[in-house]
């Protein structure tokens, strides 16, 4: 068969392919070849720049013509490299033939031998992927879940005077506002964006195993430790680590995963809440023309925007849990374990963005159903019993707290006129049953 979005085994290429395209250019095969020859064409250019005494003689006017290597980069140069890649077994040694190929057409064979200079894979690789993820995260990611945060304000400022029955436990608990209860998540969110800008994106670049061994052998006057910070720190805008072996140790990346899939957790959550409130009727959902809700029964709106976000989500928090857990574990100065579950990582974040999308779905759908709950609060006149006991205690009256218990366990349906005798039947002024009578549980509210 041939591979489409309806043979694709993945179903972030088959059925969501619509949704994550934006995240091709960064995680695709294509994506990450671009990205190394991005590192290479740049490393190259710091070396002519440093200079090296090799180089005194290149044109810096090719900058511009070696930088459209990436810039202009293409699926015919993509499949010229594969090719070569068929013959090397090795996808950055591809990269480098293909670049020196490239130097050749533009008669600057001197210069061929300081592509790669002095590199192993790693350098490349834990330089273009923490690229490749910064840019996604910053132009992709984090702009989605910006969307979410800003919809959900405009909601809980839209609702933050709509009183709404509170649960703990499932129970009915002391009124609450439903504008509050969504500005709860998000503060969550946002906390966890500020902690999400604070990871550095740290990369590898020190040669075989990390010490410049081939760069100083070869030049041992250049300090090639201040050489790789400013290369990695201010042309590519990453982090250096300074000690490491063959490759990143990604203490960092493992960071960077662990606070998206925070992210998620809290979506997750709040998807879970939407789902209940939808059950409860608290929201109706926008009908779409031509839309089914089940095959079987016609009149069901299911909340399915919910339910799609709330299971990428938990998709993507098992590959970045696994992300996590895996990548800062290497034997020895390096095994081959972190480069094939990097190929991954443009996974999580793709069902990050499915989760993302439909959870901005859902929200556009909601329709509040303000008369059920009203029709809630009417029904547990139970949960003033607090705001009583409370006043009491501030009055000194003796042992308030059983005196409600009492009250409010009794096995009976505790009602407006419940709570009204109750009141009348105090020992207290009437200017203190006059404050206790204006308590309901739509005020009962609290700041």
């Amino acid at each position: 068969m041939k591979l489409n979005s309806l043979t694709a085994i993945s179903p972030i290429d088959g059925r969501y392919r619509k949704q994550v395209e934006p995240l091709a250019p960064y995680f695709s095969e294509f994506g990450l070849i671009r990205y190394r020859i991005k590192v290479e064409v740049e490393y190259f250019i710091a070396l002519c720049e440093l200079p090296l005494p090799q180089l005194k003689g290149f044109d810096k006017l090719l900058y511009d013509p070696l930088r459209g290597l990436y810039q202009n980069f293409n699926e015919t140069d993509a499949l010229r490299i594969k090719a070569i890649e068929a013959i090397t077994n090795h996808d950055v040694k591809a990269v480098e033939y293909f670049i020196k190929e490239k130097l050749e057409d533009q008669q600057l064979g001197a210069f061929l031998e300081f592509i790669h200079f002095g590199l192993t894979s790693q350098d490349i690789n834990n330089t273009c992927i923490p690229l490749l993820l910064k840019e996604a995260l910053h132009e992709q990611i984090v702009p989605m879940y910006g969307r979410v945060t800003d919809h959900l304000k405009l909601l809980a400022d839209q609702w933050k005077h709509i009183p709404m029955l509170a649960r703990t436990h499932g129970q009915p608990a002391s009124p609450t506002r439903l504008g509050k209860e969504l500005a709860v998540y998000v503060e969550r969110i946002e906390k966890q964006l500020d902690m999400l800008q604070q990871v550095p994106f740290a990369a590898k670049f020190g040669g075989a195993t990390g010490n410049f061994n081939a760069h100083r052998v070869a030049y041992p006057t250049t300090d090639w430790v201040d050489f790789g910070n400013y290369f990695v720190n201010h042309v590519l805008g990453l982090s250096r680590s300074q000690f490491t072996t063959q490759i990143e140790h990604y203490d960092m990346m493992a960071a960077t995963m662990d606070t998206l899939k925070r992210l998620n957790t809290i979506l997750i959550d709040f998807d879970r809440d939407l789902w209940t409130y939808i059950s409860m009727e608290y929201f109706k959902q926008k009908i779409k023309a031509g839309e089914v809700g089940s095959s079987a029964m016609p009149h069901k709106v299911n909340p399915i925007d919910f339910e799609n976000s709330e299971g990428n989500l938990g998709m993507a928090n098992a590959i970045f849990e696994h992300l996590s857990a895996k990548l800062p574990i290497s034997r020895l100065q390096r095994d081959l374990t972190d480069s094939t579950v990097l190929r991954n990582l443009g996974v999580p974040l793709a069902h990050t963005m499915v989760g993302l999308r439909a959870l901005l779905r859902g929200l556009e759908k909601l329709e509040l159903n303000e008369a059920a709950l009203h029709a809630d609060l009417a029904n547990n006149w139970a949960v003033v019993a607090e705001a009583i006991q409370t006043v009491l205690r501030r009055e000194a009256y003796p042992q308030p707290y059983e005196a409600l218990k009492a009250l409010t366990r009794k096995n009976q349906k505790i009602t407006e006129a419940t709570i009204a005798d109750f009141i009348e039947g105090l020992a207290v002024n009437e200017t203190i049953k006059t404050e206790l009578r204006t308590i309901t549980p739509f005020n009962y509210v609290g700041v």
